[in-house]
């Protein structure tokens, strides 16, 4: 049976653009409250106005998620406000896709390790007592198909969402005998601010490679789904489910395909270039 939504308390990080912003409306018109989280405030409060003049309610807190303390705070006034957390969406990342030697080493590699997955697990830390006090509550964290199958340019990416998707398995089976839902998302390159902004870092990519690109209202859609009716895991589109299986069955012939339908050419190409 599926969960009603009304009245729900929602928190979304990474709410200003993308899966979050697009979630956020749409929580808004199943009737729960919308707590928006981001480091855009600017943006917050037009996306909170947006939905207060469709007759929704949602309420803007400011967070960098990399700041331990201003996690503690957003939780903190979210509590004295509604008094609890029903739904926890962690969306809150960034990408620096490039190769390896030329991403710079606090801006693209430490900074994205602290948002992607450092913030995600000290965001759920602070919701999680709350969730166990009631002994209810669903988080969902956005991971990625890079959390299953690491492709060039990837590298520390795909680090950050194989570590999502990890703590995602080991959260799910800690907090299970407590009536916790723990749900984890892995979609493929997605049209979004961040989705087509972050592969200009490459400097060359197949012609292909945009034939991947899913709208992003698909996952959002997919969130709502996953919010009503719990899942442990959702692929978006659902047949990067089989590439993940297998790439963890045969991965010689996926690092063949790889190496030389992409690797072996752009890489060398923009070496010699």
């Amino acid at each position: 049976m599926a969960v009603s939504l009304r009245n729900k308390v929602v928190l979304i990080t990474g709410a200003s653009s993308g899966f979050g912003k697009d979630a956020a409306h749409l929580f808004a018109q199943e009737g729960a409250k919308v707590v928006l989280a981001a480091r855009r405030l600017d943006r917050l409060q037009m996306l909170a106005n947006e939905i207060h003049k469709t007759g929704g309610e949602a309420f803007a807190v400011p967070v960098d998620i990399s700041q331990l303390s201003e996690i503690n705070l957003m939780v903190r006034t979210v509590i004295e406000i509604y008094g609890r957390i029903d739904i926890l969406f962690n969306n809150a990342g960034f990408g620096r896709l490039n190769w390896l030697e030329d991403l710079e080493p606090r801006r693209d590699i430490e900074t994205q390790i602290q948002v992607n997955l450092t913030g995600q697990i000290l965001v759920t830390r602070a919701v999680l007592p709350h969730m166990l006090k009631r002994r209810s509550g669903h988080i969902i964290n956005m991971s990625s198909i890079a959390g299953w199958l690491a492709v060039p340019s990837y590298t520390v990416y795909a680090a950050t969402k194989h570590g999502v998707r990890g703590f995602t398995t080991a959260l799910r089976r800690e907090v299970a005998p407590f009536d916790i839902k723990v749900s984890g998302i892995y979609p493929g390159p997605a049209r979004t601010e961040f989705g087509w902004s972050k592969n200009a870092k490459t400097r060359s990519r197949p012609k292909w490679y945009d034939s991947f690109f899913i709208p992003a209202e698909d996952v959002s859609h997919r969130v709502l789904q996953l919010a009503k009716n719990p899942r442990r895991t959702v692929f978006i589109p659902w047949w990067f489910g089989l590439i993940a299986w297998g790439d963890n069955h045969f991965p010689g012939i996926t690092d063949w395909i790889i190496r030389t339908a992409y690797t072996e050419q752009y890489h060398t190409l923009e070496k010699n270039s």
